[in-house]
């Protein structure tokens, strides 16, 4: 059940709101209800947190907050709580990838979190086929680069992992729009058949309604994707009462480290961005052809 995820993130940020307009610091915050500082902020950040409806009521004491504030902070909380409790009814309370914990690095089950949450994804990719699209032979070969000593167990559980990211493919209402530089058909991080393979998997998986896979060629000359990294801009469903969850932008940067973007100017430039690489991609169909003719070679 994805709105838990967005519904913990929303709380938090309101929360986090509150205490800054009250001018208190996380480290008296927690003090006051007696868990750290890491713990409070944890809660703001929308991961899920031991704490008592008690303690957020003497929380929202501590800040002074109105009563309007009060009974928006406690609405939210129940509706975090509610849709905790039927997630665990549904049998998976703690996110489909806590059992890969030892696969991943430690920035990764953030976004994890978010891309379940997600109903819209947008990605601009330069060097590799996004996690989501990613047949296991291709996923295999990027693994293997850079750890080649990496245990035949080790490697199929990874394996599975992005097997369950790529579910949310097959649930309603969600959309993946991605943006490809004609360097992802080009580079090889596999052997050619497995390339073959992942290209016309991609052809196959444009074909779908929801999916919306587009190229970006050599020949269009300079563009502003030329001047950013690779990312993804996740947004997220409306949640009850009207609340809107911010969209986020997510950067992988060197080191196995991560960037998000949350601030609304921030986004904006991304928008543009997604807007001025559309505006020079190649059509689905024309895209399609162009899969096709490169999986053609590799396959020859």
């Amino acid at each position: 059940m994805t709105g838990s995820t967005v519904s913990r993130r929303a709380f938090g940020k309101f929360l986090r709101k509150i205490r800054e307009d009250a001018r208190k610091t996380a480290l008296a915050a927690g003090l006051h209800i007696e868990v750290s500082k890491a713990t409070l902020l944890r809660l703001e950040d929308g991961i899920p947190t031991k704490i008592a409806t008690s303690q957020l009521k003497d929380l929202l004491e501590f800040y002074d907050a109105t009563g309007t504030v009060r009974t928006e902070a406690l609405t939210l909380w129940e509706e975090v709580k509610e849709q905790s409790k039927a997630q665990q009814q549904q049998g998976n309370p703690k996110g489909f990838w806590r059992p890969y914990a030892d696969q991943y690095e430690a920035h990764f089950p953030h976004y994890l979190r978010l891309e379940s949450a997600a109903d819209r994804v947008t990605t601009h990719q330069l060097v590799m086929v996004p996690g989501l699209l990613q047949t296991p032979d291709y996923r295999r070969s990027v693994i293997r680069i850079d750890e080649p000593d990496l245990s035949a167990v080790d490697l199929e559980r990874r394996i599975e992992l992005t097997a369950r990211r790529q579910a949310r493919l097959d649930q309603p209402n969600f959309q993946m729009t991605v943006l490809l530089s004609e360097a992802v058909l080009r580079h090889q991080p596999a052997v050619p058949e497995v390339m073959a393979g992942q290209l016309n998997w991609l052809i196959e998986a444009s074909e779908r309604e929801f999916i919306d896979i587009r190229v970006v060629p050599f020949r269009v000359g300079p563009h502003q994707g030329l001047t950013v990294q690779s990312f993804t801009l996740l947004e997220f469903p409306p949640l009850n009462r009207g609340l809107m969850e911010p969209p986020v932008v997510y950067v992988e940067g060197a080191s196995n480290t991560a960037v998000y973007h949350e601030r609304a100017d921030v986004v904006a430039k991304y928008r543009t961005t997604i807007a001025a690489l559309t505006a020079v991609a190649l059509t689905e169909q024309a895209t399609r052809d162009l899969v096709s003719q490169c999986a053609k070679e590799y396959a020859a």
